[in-house]
């Protein structure tokens, strides 16, 4: 057996093409999916850089909240 039939049979290697996203739909799929900025969590101001964080906190006299973990977000392993 090839692999391509092996990839196939096992439902791994696309039979169709995918049709495009038009502009409509992806308008609407944009409008669903990007925040808006109204929920609480949104309103806050997280960094990506850690050391920069550290800084802006000093500055401005506020605490630090780090999130940190181990592993896949979702809890897949």
């Amino acid at each position: 057996m090839t692999l391509t039939k092996t990839l196939a049979a096992i439902g791994l290697c696309a039979t169709s093409a995918v049709a495009p996203v038009l502009p409509a739909e992806f308008d609407k799929l944009m409008k669903e999916l990007v925040p808006r900025g109204t929920e609480p969590w949104e309103t806050i101001p997280w960094r990506a850089d850690l050391l920069a964080a550290r800084d802006e906190a000093i500055a401005g006299g506020k605490p630090l909240f780090l999130w940190a973990m181990n592993g896949h977000p979702l809890g897949c392993t």
